[in-house]
């Protein structure tokens, strides 16, 4: 057993929830991040020491008791990264760690292009809510419980299963959710019909119910689990609503048809179809479980959502402001279609930053159809992430076949001196980046209006 857990870019949401499970349980954690963040503030109160520079001074040197996680977007050329590998420390990536943990236990996992961050957050608080318990490796902040990591005697593992780097075929699950498999991260796929392989290979290594969207191409013979089917509005499906509708704030209602009969007057805590959506993936891991119907439905309608997934921080009849982490178009057509619901009649304006140059280039048209959904576009330059520039991918690219009403191309620096002399209605802000730094400055800008 190791004495030091070192993680080469702690920040990120996933790698920041291993460093407090393994300050849970009693090791001495440290790491190295980029750029301060409010994770790594959140971190360093906790006791977890953070630091910014590129340093081998800062590796712990006892070599034999010390684990090295690292997180593959660091470069390979990072000299801390080059040195624990030259020194013969073990290293191992952020999956392979997650996959350790999650052996022996019950896995209940959540793939998918979207929709995976919300519905294994709300699966692991039906879990903690219920009484059960179980650890949870989360891809955001719970607002209900303030963190992105759970912990709990209960041999019960709930994580969200990553596709980037293909990471999720690390984990090998009792319980699977797979929500979506729209193309993306074709950097590392190539092409759909690749990317999509990597979803049955998943699927291979569920050892007991696998519980896929309606319609997607998974068959039994990718499977050795049972297959489950879920679905909003497909009557067809496993698990599907009866009767749903939204009360006057946008938040739904259901009925929930599943195999073991169904559950009458399910209201989804957070507002939006989206998130009606994801609540019926998530009661049907709970439910394939073993999770006692009723309990299902008190915590669901407990749930307090996930910071930046359809995250409302401003809600009046003359202005309101949502921030979104959505950065595929498939997540924006939902996000924007969800918002639609919620603020009925109103002029909805959005913010987007691009998130990666490969999948501005890979989906450009994809995001202006989404984005021409809304009255008036604010979009941003790229932000690169992992990656240099490609020449000729801009925000252009997507900004000149958006078909939105109003449109504007400005800079990140310009955004506050824009919206101070800005009209404004419903405000949301998109975006995987750095966008989210803009969070607090809006919302305190727009309650000054109020």
């Amino acid at each position: 057993m190791y004495k030091n857990v070192y993680f080469i870019g702690i920040g990120g949401i996933g790698m920041s929830a291993i460093a407090r499970y393994w300050k849970f349980k009693g090791l001495n954690v440290s790491g190295y991040d980029k750029t301060p963040s409010e994770l790594t503030a959140q971190l360093q109160a906790e006791g977890i020491d953070v630091h910014y520079e590129d340093n081998i001074d800062f590796v712990p040197k006892d070599i034999e008791n010390t684990l090295v996680v690292y997180t593959p977007a660091i470069p390979a050329d990072m000299s801390e990264l080059v040195y624990v590998q030259k020194r013969g420390y073990s290293v191992l990536k952020r999956s392979r760690v997650l996959g350790e943990i999650a052996k022996g236990q019950a896995c209940l996992a959540v793939a998918g292009t979207h929709g995976k961050t919300t519905t294994s957050t709300l699966t692991a608080h039906i879990f903690q809510d219920s009484g059960a318990g179980c650890s949870a490796f989360l891809g955001g902040i719970s607002k209900n419980y303030g963190t992105n990591l759970l912990t709990s005697h209960n041999p019960v593992v709930v994580a969200e299963a990553d596709e980037f780097d293909r990471s999720f075929l690390q984990l090998f699950p009792k319980i699977a959710v797979i929500t979506a498999m729209d193309a993306d991260h074709l950097d590392i796929y190539g092409d759909l019909e690749t990317y999509q392989q990597a979803f049955r290979d998943f699927a291979a290594q569920v050892s007991d119910t696998l519980i896929i969207k309606k319609g997607l191409p998974i068959s039994e013979k990718d499977t050795k689990a049972k297959i489950l089917t879920y679905s909003y509005n497909d009557p067809e499906a496993d698990f599907h609503v009866e009767n749903a509708h939204p009360d006057s704030l946008g938040y739904f209602i259901y009925d929930l048809k599943y195999p073991g009969g169904i559950i009458r007057d399910v209201k989804v805590g957070v507002p939006g179809w989206v998130n009606a959506e994801n609540s019926i993936a998530a009661a049907a891991i709970c439910l394939s479980y073993g999770l006692a119907p009723d309990k299902v439905r008190l915590s669901i309608g407990k749930f307090q959502g996930v910071q930046r997934r359809l995250d409302i921080h401003l809600h009046t009849e003359k202005l309101s402001y949502i921030d979104d982490y959505a950065h595929h178009p498939a997540e924006l057509a939902s996000a924007i279609s969800s918002m639609r619901d919620i603020f009925p009649g109103r002029k909805l304006t959005a913010i987007f930053q691009p998130h990666l140059f490969t999948r501005t280039r890979d989906f450009a048209a994809d995001f202006a159809g989404a984005l021409s959904k809304v009255d008036k576009l604010i979009l941003l330059d790229i932000y690169p992430a992992r990656e240099e520039p490609i020449p000729g991918v801009t925000s252009e690219i997507i900004f000149d076949k958006v078909t939105a009403p109003e449109k504007v191309l400005i800079r990140k620096e310009e955004l506050m001196d824009y919206l101070e002399k800005e009209p404004l209605d419903v405000l949301v802000t998109f975006g995987a980046g750095n966008v989210d730094r803009f969070i607090e400055p809006i919302t305190e800008m727009l309650k000054k209006r109020i």
